[in-house]
């Protein structure tokens, strides 16, 4: 039978600060991308996200972002490639401790936010975040947007990549993500995002919002965990996806 992942970016709180519902979407999803302190995270949390994780037994990847707390990570900042690519291992490397210090191991890398979008269109930056990766850990695997430079520069260097949609966002014809803000962006109704999701899974393409078919692989299926029907979404969609005979499988199993 076909297998599919379902992942989520969690760790999002700070402080005393909470943001999301990771308890119980760690009860639902198999790998979860968890905040490395710049856009959100701090070691507290950090650490019970990865101790969770690994009790639930979820995969985990480290999720770097623009240090920018105050934006969520989803403001543009005019960092050059040279210090993207350095804050990005800055990252990587907290996520590594904090994950062994809780006994789990990252194995994956997934861009949050405004970074994960420029490298999603910017070659350069994409490389950035590759080399990054390669150079703290090789074995490190890339999830990324299905589609986009990342997937491309991560597989130019050898990095094994796994290719993602999104259940609660909407797509533009170029089969990047509608910014946020604009009409369509955004996939609130969960029975909607589970549809959508069986349906590009089934048609093996991004179905953008003027409904073209864009082939592609479909490794994962991400559910943003801050939103306010995350937990509901992510249920429903693994429902559905069990419904429709379609394993839940971590992507990459049996991957270094």
């Amino acid at each position: 039978m076909p297998s599919i992942d379902l992942n989520s970016d969690l760790g999002e709180g700070f402080g005393t600060y909470r943001c999301g519902d990771d308890e119980a979407m760690l009860s639902i999803v198999t790998s979860a991308n968890v905040a490395c302190g710049f856009h959100a995270g701090d070691p507290e949390v950090m650490a019970q996200t990865f101790a969770t994780a690994r009790q639930r037994g979820v995969n985990v990847g480290a999720h770097p972002g623009f240090p920018d707390l105050w934006g969520f990570g989803r403001r543009r900042l005019p960092f050059s490639v040279g210090e993207i690519e350095r804050l990005v291992a800055y990252q990587i490397g907290a996520a590594a401790a904090l994950a062994a210090y809780a006994g789990h191991r990252i194995t994956y890398v997934k861009t949050h936010g405004a970074l994960g979008n420029i490298a999603c269109e910017d070659r350069a930056v994409a490389d950035a975040v590759a080399r990054a990766s390669r150079a703290v850990d090789r074995n490190l695997a890339c999830l990324a947007p299905a589609l986009s430079e990342l997937i491309v520069a991560s597989e130019a260097i050898g990095i094994a990549s796994f290719q993602e949609i999104y259940a609660d966002r909407g797509y533009t014809e170029a089969g990047q993500l509608i910014p946020r803000g604009q009409p369509g962006a955004m996939i609130l109704d969960p029975e909607q995002a589970a549809k959508r999701v069986i349906e590009m899974i089934k048609a093996g393409a991004i179905i953008t919002a003027q409904g073209t078919h864009l082939a592609t692989p479909v490794h994962s299926i991400c559910v943003h965990g801050d939103s306010i029907h995350a937990v509901e979404t992510a249920r429903l969609i693994r429902t559905r996806l069990e419904q429709a005979g379609i394993v839940l499988k971590q992507f990459g199993t049996g991957h270094a």
